[in-house]
């Protein structure tokens, strides 16, 4: 141990510096890791918009296919509105034609439903005011309509395309029905994605409502996240952002321009970044026991400097405190530096222990009577005020001090003093406080004491002063004036002033008495 005692502060840096130096590799690596895992954020963005991308595509493939189906069969049925048998079978072509279609109608330009394919027949002969017949009426356009609930309690799309005869007369509709919750064409297409994760892909309309999502329950309702109506402006894109559910989302949108469609898919952040934290667990695992070691290092010199340091600054907190030089002894300064600071430490510790509590004593002590002084009068209103502990004042002044000092000396009133603050300290209680204010006035203040026991204890010393035979000059009398904090005022010195003028009140009528504030 000798050479540590003689080892240096600076030579110890030095040994810190160099094991910093490793801890800055070690952050480089970190750094690395980092930009390495921004990269593969920024990937995975890019992938989810292509994505998205490829699947706004392929529903735009879809829409126009369907459309042009329907535009075919509104042609074909412009030749031969008056034929209804054509117009039965032509519905159920449609429906049999590829599984893109859950239903057909056909209605006239009043709304009246003339042929349906054979899944919805009771339809037939009907006019119906549903969202779809609406919009295909009133547009005379090919339409694609927002969801909605069917006269069969299913939530729909429809796909309609107008019907002209040869002279341009407006006939009909004819409509293609997409139930949102079944296996169809559309649906297949855009749920077509391999969920190994928490991935997952949703379609909404111009409307923010769900038209594909693989929770089922969503599809027909609003989507409440807000940041949908800056992808709708986009249009097309990759953001990093917080969805409904409070997850930060990796995700990819594309706009279906033909039906006003938002195509989105995104990743969890936390899944698209688990490879990489699980390349950088295997890293970390391998590198784990040296740097355990260089840490464990570290943090061992770092704590052997660093402890006496420590120690002797926790110590000079408390230098009031007399045990603080014992504890100061104690503490094991194994270095030049810390030991040469714990010995002027010591030194001065001392040296202010001394001064400090004869100073004490000094400035709070009246130095004749031994009672507390205006000093400690100020400390201790500061403690009770602070505390809002009520208090009383006996404001006590002795009848004639003046004529004693120049009838008998100044030796003899300086014993009249002493014998006084006798008096007070036997008849005042173990909590009260004996002031001498300056030369024949003093003063008691009384914690928690009413104003009657205030008076009890102010005459039974004005007794105890009338009966006291004083060296020299034999009797005496006091003059005492009583009031109380905060009963006679809020602050202190309008308390002090009314115990003041209830003394100068007892001077007035005649001395050796006293007054207590109404």
């Amino acid at each position: 141990m000798p050479f540590l005692v003689r080892s240096n502060l600076r030579q110890l840096i030095i040994v810190l510096a160099f094991l910093s130096a490793l801890i800055s590799v070690f952050n480089m690596f970190l750094v690395g890791s980092k930009v390495q895992k921004e990269a593969l954020i920024h990937s995975t963005l890019e992938n989810n918009q292509a994505y998205a991308a490829k699947l706004a595509a392929s529903a735009t493939l879809f829409l126009d296919r369907a459309q042009s189906e329907l535009k075919y069969s509104a042609d074909q049925l412009g030749k031969k509105w008056l034929n209804p048998k054509f117009l039965k079978q032509e519905a159920q072509r449609l429906a049999e034609q590829s599984n893109a279609f859950n239903s057909v109608i056909i209605a006239n330009d009043d709304g009246l439903i003339r042929a349906t394919s054979h899944n919805v027949i009771e339809l037939a002969n009907q006019t119906i005011n549903s969202v779809g017949m609406q919009a295909s009426l009133l547009s005379r356009k090919p339409v694609i309509t927002t969801p909605y609930e069917s006269t069969l309690n299913k939530l729909i799309i429809t796909i309609s395309s107008p019907i002209f005869d040869s002279k341009g007369t407006y006939l009909g509709f004819v409509a293609a029905a997409i139930h949102l919750k079944d296996n169809y064409l559309l649906k297949n297409i855009l749920g077509i994605h391999y969920q190994k994760d928490d991935s997952f892909t949703y379609v909404v309309d111009s409307q923010k409502r769900f038209l594909y999502h693989p929770n089922e329950n969503l599809i027909g309702q609003v989507a409440k996240n807000p940041l949908i109506d800056h992808f709708f402006a986009e249009k097309n894109g990759n953001q990093r952002f917080v969805n409904s559910q409070g997850k930060e989302m990796l995700g990819g949108f594309a706009f279906i321009p033909v039906a006003n469609w938002l195509v989105l898919s995104q990743r969890p952040l936390k899944s698209a970044i688990q490879a990489h934290e699980g390349l950088m667990l295997k890293v970390f695992v391998r590198s784990l026991p040296i740097t355990l070691t260089v840490l464990i290092v570290i943090w061992v010199l770092a704590w052997l400097i660093s402890n006496p340091l420590r120690q002797l600054a926790t110590q000079a907190k408390n230098m009031k405190q007399t045990v603080t030089v014992n504890r100061v002894e104690k503490i094991n300064t194994w270095y030049f530096e810390a030991n040469e600071l714990k010995k002027a430490f010591l030194m001065g510790l001392r040296s202010v222990h001394e001064q400090v509590g004869q100073l004490r004593i000094d400035t709070r002590t009246d130095m004749l009577t031994g009672l507390n002084n205006r000093r400690a009068l100020e400390a201790i209103i500061s403690h009770l005020t602070t505390e809002e502990a009520p208090f009383s004042l006996v404001a006590v002044d002795i009848d004639h001090f003046k004529e004693v000092n120049d009838t008998y000396g100044h030796q003899a009133g300086d014993q009249v003093l002493k014998e006084l603050a006798t008096l007070m300290r036997s008849n005042a209680r173990s909590n009260d406080y004996c002031i001498r204010l300056g030369g024949e006035e003093f003063l008691i203040l009384l914690p928690n004491c009413g104003l009657d026991e205030a008076y009890a204890i102010a005459e039974r010393l004005r007794l105890m002063v009338e009966e006291h035979v004083f060296p020299t000059i034999n009797q005496l009398s006091i003059s005492c004036g009583v009031a109380a904090w905060p009963l006679h005022g809020q602050s202190t010195e309008t308390v002090f002033r009314v115990a003041d003028e209830m003394l100068y009140a007892a001077k007035q009528s005649g001395r050796n008495q006293v007054r207590v504030a109404a």
